[in-house]
């Protein structure tokens, strides 16, 4: 990995971090914690009402992605799920819900603060089939051929290895896996510079993918059936996006 790679990679982290102390410190045993400062764009209120009903106020405080990947995941009772960059554990909750206790749910971050802070959410919802794993998303702690799917939530485009990811996403999917994914795209014709000017790498727009960069990049990693999807704009020419495709049989 380049320096700059290892010095973005080290920001995110400091970035995260931090928003995770400030859910475990802004919250106690009366008081509801305060949410991580995000835009209408980000958040747990892309989340329907019934939805945010279910989990802890801290997941809740802690969620900062861009979609809800668990809508278009279709989980099914019985599957077992990783999220890539799992935060709080927001989506990993949600799944265990949707996979119920024959299914299970995995959630991979390298964060140790948002670990700390998955592992107190769970226990808080009384979740037991779920288990969260530190690691990087370009290098997934699974056996090959592992999951049903694969899903995650605006933290694609923060990483500096991107076809890394997809290829690691590939791997740890069984045969007719699939995956559901809520990501920042960026319109075709914007360069990367202009993506740079119209936000940073951390606030999950410099690093963000175009519509046919991304598609190209599933392709080679060898997916199939793939879906890039807009839902809202998070900037101009930058926008939301649920991404499906799937591991040939």
């Amino acid at each position: 990995m380049s320096e700059q790679s290892t010095d973005l990679r080290e920001t995110v982290r400091q970035r995260y971090a931090a928003a995770a102390v400030q859910v475990t410190e802004g919250g106690n045993a009366c008081c509801v914690p305060d949410p991580v400062e995000a835009d209408e764009n980000f958040g747990s209120t892309l989340y329907a009402a019934e939805e945010r009903a279910t989990l802890p106020a801290e997941a809740l405080a802690a969620s900062l992605g861009c979609g809800n990947p668990t809508a278009v995941a279709d989980l099914h009772e019985g599957e077992r799920v990783l999220d890539l960059g799992s935060g709080g554990g927001i989506d990993v909750l949600l799944s265990a819900r949707r996979v119920g206790p024959t299914g299970k749910a995995y959630g991979l971050d390298m964060t140790d603060e948002m670990l700390a802070l998955a592992l107190a959410n769970a226990a808080r919802a009384k979740a037991t089939n779920v288990e969260f794993l530190k690691g990087t998303i370009e290098a997934i702690p699974l056996p090959a051929n592992t999951v049903d799917v694969v899903i995650s939530n605006c933290v694609i485009n923060l990483s500096t290895d991107k076809p890394r990811v997809f290829a690691e996403t590939f791997r740890v999917l069984r045969h007719g896996g699939r995956i559901g994914i809520s990501d920042v795209v960026a319109d075709d014709s914007l360069t990367a510079a202009q993506r740079a000017e119209r936000g940073d790498y951390v606030g999950c727009i410099a690093g963000a993918l175009s519509f046919t960069e991304y598609r190209e990049g599933l392709q080679a990693a060898g997916f199939t059936d793939i879906e890039i999807t807009p839902t809202h704009p998070v900037a101009d020419g930058m926008h939301s996006a649920l991404v499906r495709a799937t591991k040939p049989l």
